[in-house]
């Protein structure tokens, strides 16, 4: 057609659970929002979406459920969080004596959990699940789509598509809190995401 394909995309962290308001390392263990997540999530208000997607874990399908009411949801695999191996379920506190886990801070995050998943295998796995989505978009793109997902995996997918290009660690977001963005193609077919901004800075 030769016209600009481009969407609107919402990157949305679910609601806080214990585990988050204990400062745990939550990954894969399946927790479902607690009572001052599911709170905090009504007393906000979110971006719109023609299209929802999740991560098939609890806490992100209620989050979706709550934010989205009556509208479908795909669960999508491999948008999971990561897998912290032996650090699952802890915090700072419990961990700060264990060698391992001085030695996963003094990497920078870089080394792979002990028993569990490295960054870059994570990243390359949330990305590549990503890319696939924004395929199918291509050329048959709904207006709008939301990921309700976890932090990693927000901060996975623009790592690698936003542009300017910024390192994972500076797209941290809180829980309940949400990255907008344009989904554009390049030439070659490559999404890119442009214009990313913080949803609640685009309230004040």
């Amino acid at each position: 057609t030769g016209r600009i394909k481009k969407m609107r995309l919402i990157l949305l962290r679910h609601g806080k659970t214990a585990g988050n308001l204990d400062g745990r390392y939550i990954g894969r263990t399946d927790e479902p929002l607690c009572p001052d997540g599911i709170q905090a999530l009504k007393l906000k208000s979110y971006p719109q979406a023609a299209a929802v997607y999740c991560s098939p874990l609890l806490r992100c399908r209620e989050t979706a459920a709550l934010l989205y009411p009556g509208h479908p949801v795909e669960a999508v695999a491999d948008f999971r969080e990561c897998d912290f191996g032996i650090f699952e379920g802890k915090n700072y506190e419990e961990l700060k004596e264990n060698r391992d886990y001085q030695r996963w801070l003094d990497s920078g995050g870089r080394l792979a959990f002990p028993h569990g998943e490295g960054r870059a295998a994570f990243s390359s796995r949330v990305a590549k699940a990503f890319d696939r989505l924004a395929s199918e978009w291509r050329g048959n793109e709904p207006p709008s789509a939301a990921l309700v997902v976890h932090g990693g995996t927000i901060m996975a997918i623009l790592e690698r598509f936003a542009v300017p290009h910024r390192d994972f660690y500076a797209w941290q977001v809180k829980n309940g809190e949400a990255y907008t963005a344009e989904l554009c193609w390049t030439e070659e077919g490559r999404a890119v995401l442009k214009r990313v901004e913080r949803w609640e800075d685009m309230q004040k």
